[in-house]
């Protein structure tokens, strides 16, 4: 080749000199533009490479991490680094969720009878007047309609930002806005201006957290193992959820404002490990992009599917090894440049979205009621002490876990989330039905069956929650009308998120209401109702699903 055609290239970052085994070596620059070597070095080429750009993208905590694996382009370095990044990011989102959890626990020292509260108070002043349930539930309202229009807003950002520096930020400052309502305690502070504030701010940057990991996973999970890993992913809600009912638990009759500034400070300590952990994209520390095409349909072993060394499960043929090589991450940079995130509006109507997100709305009005009054229910209905009902409602967030981890692997089976999702929602309204019309009368006889039944009542609410959230976002955001592109991650996933956050503004505020005016009796026939419409929600595309699967067995047959 002339000289004067001859350009610096990047060689292979996974080029390993078997004589030498200097890897560093491998990384660095130079002037031979096929990336020949001396054949004496024996040079064996790996799949990925990583542009100077790209590496400097890189934190610096992942890139020491990346010292002590396998180099790059190897698969068992991407199989590494996609557990490093589940791991990751559960942490992350159980630490957002365990932050959200101390309000619930607390209202019940806020506002309480003398025989219930410390100190023979009655509460927490503005909030132990007779009005006192419904002020605490204009305070989740405030949250939680802060929380679903920044949803929106953060989701569509998330696309155009780093993603390690805007899940950071969001944490850091939800944090912040955490500790400030126990800070409340501390100062003394009555006001419930204050309080609401509080909320409101700290209720918008909680939204940042979602949209920012959905799309981490997305980016790093293919599609064929994406209903179980999801699944046990997004058990970090429920885990969350146990860990902060248990923190407030501790501090809530001694020194309620505790009960905020811990898990703020937990929340805190994670976005600085994010900030030097969190690599966004595989192509940043030099692995491969998973693969977003897959069928849903997996038979294979859901444990093997979420421990094996290659993204496919299968082994790499020759023709696949090639693709693999050609597909680096910088023709992936060329896509990324080529198609700029997708617009709000395109993605609304990626086919599917509209259905769930509406379910959405229901389904999380019925979770997020239980989030936030459960302890209140458990406390009122059973007469129990706060902490005794703090620890009984963790049950229905174990069986939000259980939930997740059946319904992700049914469907990596089927290939068919509408369908399990519609039945599991379908089973949820009797459930709950019972849990309120027995649960109390056998409480003090036969504990066991009202734990029985509320853990019963978590797997069928949780399940298709955060089937939806997690699996089905991540599916609608690398559909197949995307070409590929995995952009479409945090604004698919913040439409759906944000819409059923709506139904989680709703649903604490309804509830307080009711709750005040007409009994928790109410509050049930409610709930039960709105699963009655999340299902109604899916009965089209399930139809739809169910005559495409006979029809492909017809063909079969």
């Amino acid at each position: 080749m002339p000289a004067q055609s001859r350009q610096l290239q990047p060689k292979r970052l996974g080029l390993v000199s078997e004589r030498s085994g200097d890897a560093a070596a491998a990384a660095r620059w130079s002037d031979d533009p096929e990336g020949e070597v001396d054949d004496s070095a024996r040079l064996i080429p790996r799949a990925a490479a990583v542009t100077p750009s790209m590496a400097h993208a890189a934190p610096i905590g992942a890139v020491a991490v990346g010292r002590l694996v396998p180099p790059a382009g190897g698969r068992r370095r991407d199989a590494f680094f996609r557990r490093y990044i589940v791991a990751l990011t559960f942490v992350t989102y159980c630490s957002f969720h365990l932050s959200r959890k101390p309000i619930s626990v607390v209202k019940q020292v806020l506002h309480c009878d003398s025989s219930q509260c410390p100190n023979a108070t009655t509460g927490w002043a503005p909030f132990d007047k007779d009005d006192g349930s419904t002020l605490l539930g204009l305070l989740d309202l405030v949250y939680l309609f802060s929380y679903a229009i920044g949803m929106f807003i953060n989701g569509h950002m998330a696309e155009r930002c780093e993603l390690r520096h805007f899940i950071f930020w969001g944490a850091l400052l939800s944090a912040i806005f955490t500790g400030l309502f126990g800070v409340g305690y501390y100062r003394d502070i009555h006001v419930l201006f204050y309080y609401m504030m509080v909320q409101l701010v700290g209720g918008f940057f909680q939204s940042t957290g979602w949209p920012s990991v959905v799309a981490c996973m997305g980016n790093w999970c293919g599609k064929k193992k994406r209903g179980l890993v999801m699944g046990l992913w997004n058990s970090h809600t429920s885990v969350g959820n146990i860990l902060g009912s248990v923190i407030a638990g501790l501090f809530v009759h001694s020194a309620w404002g505790l009960s905020f500034i811990v898990p703020a400070a937990i929340l805190a300590t994670v976005a600085f490990l994010n900030l030097l952990l969190l690599v966004p994209y595989p192509e940043y520390i030099g692995c491969e992009d998973p693969d977003h095409t897959g069928d849903a349909l997996n038979i294979r072993s859901p444990i093997n599917q979420l421990f094996s060394d290659d993204d496919e499960g299968d082994a790499l043929i020759p023709e696949r090894e090639a693709s693999r090589s050609t597909d680096t991450a910088a023709s992936r940079s060329s896509r990324v440049a080529e198609n700029p995130p997708i617009k709000f509006w395109n993605a609304l109507f990626i086919p599917g979205v509209i259905e769930y997100s509406l379910c959405l709305f229901f389904n999380k009005l019925v979770s997020y009621t239980f989030l936030f009054w459960l302890p209140s229910y458990i406390q009122h209905s059973m007469d129990a002490s706060a902490q005794y009902s703090a620890n009984l409602s963790t049950l229905f967030d174990l069986g939000g876990i259980i939930g997740s981890v059946v319904a992700g692997v049914i469907t990596d089976i089927t290939g068919d989330r509408s369908v399990v999702c519609a039945i599991m929602l379908a089973l949820a309204g009797p459930s709950l039905f019972y849990y309120h019309y027995f649960g109390a009368a056998v409480y003090q006889s036969y504990r066991v069956v009202n734990c029985l039944l509320l853990l019963i009542c978590g797997t069928l609410v949780n399940g298709p929650y955060g089937l939806i959230t997690t699996a089905v976002a991540a599916d609608l955001g690398t559909h197949s009308s995307l070409r590929g592109d995995s952009r479409a991650l945090a604004t698919v996933t913040s439409i759906i998120d944000g819409t059923g956050s709506l139904g989680a503004a709703a649903g604490p505020a309804l509830a307080g209401w009711v709750a005040g005016r007409y009994g928790w009796g109410s509050v049930f026939y409610l709930l039960i109702a709105s699963d009655v419409i999340a299902f109604s929600m899916l009965v089209r595309m399930m139809v739809v699903n169910c005559r495409q699967a006979c029809y492909r067995a017809h063909n079969n047959d």
